[in-house]
Formats: C-alpha cells, sequence, structure tokens
C-alpha cells in the first residue's frame, strides 16, 4: 500500500505555459522523491504595457510518500 501527499507551486516562464509546467516539475524534482504526476489548476499572464511579459502556472504535485508502511 502506498500514500501519497499532494503540495501546490507556482512556476512562470517568459516563454509559455507549457514552459512554466516544465520549469515547475523539473524544480519540484529536485527537492521532491517519488513525483507521479502534476495537474495545472490555474493558469495566468502577466502584462506589462499591453504586452505578455510572463505565463504563470498553479500546480497540485503528487508525490509518493517513503517508508512509514501502515500494514505492520
Amino acid at each position: 500500500m502506498s500514500v501519497a501527499r499532494v503540495i501546490e507551486i507556482s512556476a512562470t516562464s517568459t516563454e509559455g505555459f507549457e514552459d512554466a509546467v516544465k520549469e515547475g516539475i523539473a524544480r519540484a524534482s529536485t527537492t521532491l522523491r517519488n513525483v507521479q504526476s502534476a495537474w495545472i489548476k490555474e493558469q495566468q499572464v502577466r502584462v506589462e504595457d499591453g504586452e505578455i511579459v510572463a505565463y504563470q502556472v498553479n500546480l497540485k504535485v503528487t508525490f509518493i510518500l517513503e517508508g512509514g508502511d501502515l500494514m505492520d
């Protein structure tokens, strides 16, 4: 039996939404082990002088917890 945890992170890119998602997953994977999936909760853009300057995504990242077997 495995137990998963879900955390929420925010990632930003000047290139686009897909790049922001890739950056967020890459960064989460450097700190968390056993990352299994991510769900895009929100997307938004930052605008300056009528131009898009950044793409932001809020992600829910799921990872499997290690150890702590609940069934002895």
